[in-house]
């Protein structure tokens, strides 16, 4: 039987946004033009307003990323495959208590992204214990959406993405990840969220059903050859 779709509150500001579209991705262009883009990007989308957080208020909270970037965070040689690879995305609030007013943010193309855990189940997910993730807005650094991991049961991708030192993705990053660059959640391309557990088998995940992202969840020893695994090299608050 479908799980149901959880039925989008018009009031979310992602839902009033629903007719814009992030600037598309320039891959030629500066570590801070793109932090730019992705700032225009959350206030765009309506995510901001989602966290409560006024163009003043992103401004403010983005200025010590920038001095970040500036300092070299972003910069440096990375072992992930150039098509799986993203810089770095811009976090706002790494919990989930606003995660489904920001799903609608998610596009692809011009339909908006839907959820399938409804907020009591939402609330949940939290990042795993041993997981450093800010309070405050921040950077998600060196990031590997993770297709070589399709196939693999979440459980085994876990370890081996420990093993290298890196961090898996949570709800909030996987969101956020997929709101600032859209063209990264591809068919049979897309990614679970290790990195948000609830006290069970669960494991959240985004991909595309329906010509549109959702975000859901698989067993954690069940592989899927569409479904790899989110990583990231770490996270920086400034």
């Amino acid at each position: 039987m479908p799980v149901p779709v959880i039925a989008p509150d018009p009031a979310w500001p992602t839902v009033a946004a629903a007719d814009r579209a992030p600037e598309p991705y320039d891959p030629a262009a500066a570590a801070a033009a793109e932090l730019d883009r992705q700032v225009r990007a959350q206030l765009d989308l309506g995510l901001a307003a989602v966290h409560g957080l006024s163009p003043a208020d992103l401004v403010a909270a983005v200025a010590p990323l920038r001095a970040a970037l500036a300092a070299g965070a972003a910069a440096g040689p990375s072992s992930v495959d150039p098509d799986d690879h993203v810089p770095f995305v811009l976090v706002l609030d790494g919990g989930t208590s606003r995660a489904n007013a920001s799903v609608p943010a998610l596009r692809r193309g011009s339909r908006p992204g839907v959820s399938v855990i409804g907020d009591d189940e939402m609330a949940g997910y939290r990042p795993l214990p041993d997981l450093d993730v800010p309070a405050t807005p921040y950077l998600l650094l060196d990031v590997d959406t993770g297709t070589e991991f399709c196939g693999v049961r979440p459980e085994d991708a876990l370890v081996a993405v420990r093993g290298r030192g890196r961090t898996p993705l949570t709800v909030a990053e996987g969101l956020a990840l997929v709101a600032v660059r859209p063209d990264m959640l591809r068919p049979n391309r897309c990614f679970s969220l290790m990195g948000s557990r609830a006290d069970d088998q669960r494991v959240p995940a985004v991909w595309i059903s329906e010509r549109r992202p959702k975000l859901g969840w698989c067993w954690d020893r069940n592989p899927h050859t569409w479904l790899g695994a989110a990583s990231a090299g770490g996270r920086t608050a400034g």
